[in-house]
């Protein structure tokens, strides 16, 4: 990230980055604010900024400050209140027979090959193209102190699909998920999410917290298929009702 200035806080310095094509929605630019913590600060700090609207990743808490838009708005499912349409029920009933196997978040040879098979196959030409281990390994170390890498392994063992899932004092949040390229009509993206929500529901835990919805935008508009779906605004968390809402 690009420094500009510092926000200085009675506990953590912020910085704001300069400006940078929006990855999401053309023609725009885009800005964060953000601030780094140290291992032994990260859970509860995970916890108080995002329910501020922050995001973590690695050591870095992050939430968008574009001067002339605000598209990007935290989201979150209530697990509570959820229930799956005929689309997300036939993901559940195809992916029935996955084993969900939670590990330390620590970077395996493994969960690396299939990472990098996932970015060369689906995203090519994206930032985290060219990755090697060491940058998978401080993705999924570095401020993870209430972390798991979840993984997902068929009847033969072989592992299929992973989410790194940091678990918060209301819920898991979901950092970043990739699956085998191979299987993308499974869609796995989808079953970890509404896997995730069982799990939430069986450890009542009132939440899945899925970064950011952006309404627009390709990337991030899937989220809103979720319903209900909670998001962010100024005077607190809304559910989302989004114009042409149907059930699949």
């Amino acid at each position: 990230m690009s420094v500009t200035r510092p926000f200085a806080t009675r506990q953590l310095p912020f910085f704001l980055t300069a400006p940078t094509p929006c990855p999401y929605l053309e023609g725009r630019m885009e800005r964060k604010i953000f601030t780094r913590v140290e291992r032994d600060q990260t859970a509860h700090l995970n916890n108080i900024l995002t329910h501020a609207g922050f995001r973590r990743s690695q050591s870095i808490l992050y939430r968008p400050a574009c001067e002339l838009c605000s598209a990007c708005k935290s989201a979150r499912i209530p697990v509570a209140d959820f229930t799956p349409s005929r689309t997300q029920k036939r993901v559940l009933k195809r992916n029935a027979g996955l084993l969900r196997l939670p590990r330390p978040a620590e970077a395996m040879p493994e969960q690396f090959a299939l990472l990098s098979r996932y970015l060369n196959t689906r995203h090519g030409d994206g930032d985290m193209a060219g990755m090697d281990f060491f940058d998978y390994a401080s993705m999924v170390e570095d401020g993870a102190e209430q972390t798991e890498m979840v993984e997902y392994r068929d009847a033969a063992g072989q592992l299929i699909a992973c989410v790194l899932v940091d678990r918060l004092i209301d819920g898991f949040s979901l950092v970043y998920s990739f699956f085998a390229p191979e299987h993308a009509r499974d869609s796995l993206g989808a079953y970890i999410i509404l896997d995730h929500i069982e799990r939430a529901k069986a450890e009542n835990l009132p939440f899945v917290y899925l970064g950011y919805w952006v309404q627009g935008s390709p990337k991030m508009d899937y989220k809103a298929q979720y319903k209900p779906l909670e998001v962010l605004e100024p005077e607190g968390w809304r559910t989302l009702q989004p114009p042409g809402d149907a059930q699949n």
